[in-house]
C-alpha cells in the first residue's frame, strides 16, 4: 500500500483518509486481466467500497481457529485484500489438545457460539460434552490469543513486514523486527509519551515492553498517567461497542435507528419477539426439510423394492418438544473498534 499525503501535512481527518484509500483502490485496478477477472475485481471493489466507511468505527471480522491468516471471507476482509494489507490473528487451538480440536473443528467464532448453544440443548451426551469443551476454550482464551497462536505468528510474519493484528476485538498495527513482534502504541494514555512508539508482543498476558521508534526500551515516564489513560480508552471502547450493538439491534428489528424514548425493557421485548419469530421459522424449515427427506427415502425404498419403517396404524410419530433456539449469529459477533 502506497498512499502519498500532501507535503507538510501533519493532521489528516478520517474523511480525508477514506478518500485517499478509496482513490487507491480505484487506481490499483489491474490493467491486463481477463473479462471474468475484471468482473470479479469490480464486484470485490464494490463490496469493499460499501464497507470502507466502517473503518472509522469498526469492522466485523470472524476468525477461524485453525490458522493465523484464516478468517471467514466477508466484505470486510476484501478491504484488506484490495489494499494488500496482511491481516493476522493468534486465536488458535493447540493441535496437541485433541479434545479441543474435535470440539472446535473448522468452525468460525460465530459458528462455534451457535454450536455451543445447540449442544447445550442436545440430549446427546457426546454433543453436550463437545459444547462444554468448546465453551471452556472460549472462556480460557478470552484475550483472543494463545501461546500456540503466538508461536505461529512469530514464525509466519516476515521480518520487517508491516501488517494488521486482530486481538481483543481491536485492530493493531504490527511489525516484526529482529525476530520479535511489536504492536504500535495507540492508547490515548500515551499521548504525552513522545518516545513510546512500540510495545513488544511476547506473551498472552498483555504486559509487553515499551520501545521507541528505534525499538530501544523506553519505559513510560509516568506509569500511573498511562494506566488512567488506558482505562479511559477502555471506557470509550465500551461506549462505542454499545453504540454499535444498539445499531445492530435496530437493524435486527428492521429499524433505520432505535426510536427515541424506547426503554431498555421495551427494546428487550422487541428483540425477544424477533428471536422467537426467527426460532419458530427455523424449526418449521427444519421440520419441512426432514419431512421431505423422509418422503424421498420412502420413495426410493419403494422403487427399489426395499422396506421402509412407518408408524403403527392409527399412531402418530412421536415428537420431542424443542425449546426455541436463540440466534447468536448477530449478538455474538466480534465488534471491532
Amino acid at each position: 500500500l502506497n498512499v502519498k499525503l500532501p507535503p507538510m501535512m501533519e493532521i489528516i481527518t478520517a474523511e480525508q483518509l477514506m478518500e485517499y484509500l478509496g482513490d487507491y483502490i480505484l487506481e490499483a485496478k489491474p490493467k491486463e486481466i481477463s473479462v471474468a477477472q475484471r468482473l470479479n475485481y469490480e464486484q470485490n471493489m464494490s463490496d469493499a467500497m460499501a464497507v470502507l466507511h466502517k473503518l472509522q468505527t469498526g469492522l466485523d471480522v470472524n476468525v477461524k481457529f485453525t490458522g493465523v491468516r484464516v478468517f471467514e471471507y466477508t466484505p470486510e476482509c476484501i478491504v484488506f485484500d484490495l489494499l494488500d494489507i496482511p491481516l493476522y490473528h493468534g486465536w488458535l487451538v493447540d493441535p496437541q489438545m485433541a479434545d479441543i480440536v474435535k470440539a472446535v473443528g473448522n468452525c468460525s467464532y460465530n459458528q462455534l457460539v451457535e454450536k455451543i448453544i445447540s449442544c447445550k440443548q442436545s440430549d446427546n451426551s457426546e454433543l453436550a460434552g463437545e459444547g462444554f469443551v468448546a465453551e471452556q476454550f472460549l472462556n480460557s482464551t478470552a484475550t483472543q490469543l494463545t501461546y500456540h497462536g503466538l508461536c505461529e505468528l512469530t514464525s509466519t510474519v516476515q521480518e520487517g513486514e508491516l501488517c494488521v493484528f486482530f486481538r481483543n476485538n481491536h485492530f493493531s498495527t504490527m511489525i516484526k523486527f529482529k525476530a520479535q513482534l511489536y504492536l504500535l502504541v495507540t492508547d490515548q494514555g500515551f499521548l504525552t509519551e513522545e518516545k513510546v512508539v512500540w510495545e513488544s508482543l511476547h506473551n498472552v498476558d498483555g504486559d509487553g515492553n515499551f520501545c521507541d521508534s528505534e525499538f530501544l526500551l523506553r519505559p513510560p515516564s509516568d506509569p500511573e498517567t498511562v494506566y488512567r489513560g488506558q482505562q479511559d480508552q477502555i471506557d470509550q471502547d465500551y461506549l462505542m461497542a454499545l453504540s454499535l450493538q444498539q445499531e445492530q439491534q435496530a437493524s435486527d428489528l428492521g429499524w433505520e435507528q432505535i426510536p427515541e424514548g424506547i426503554s431498555d425493557l421495551e427494546l428487550a421485548k422487541k428483540l425477544q419477539e424477533e428471536e422467537d419469530r426467527r426460532a419458530s421459522q427455523y424449526y418449521q424449515e427444519q421440520e419441512q426439510a426432514q419431512a421431505a427427506a423422509v418422503d424421498r427415502v420412502a420413495a426410493a425404498g419403494a422403487s427399489a423394492g426395499g422396506a421402509t419403517a412407518s408408524p403403527s396404524p392409527g399412531k402418530q410419530p412421536s415428537t420431542v418438544e424443542r425449546k426455541p433456539k436463540k440466534e447468536a449469529k448477530d449478538k455474538d459477533k466480534c465488534i471491532l473498534l
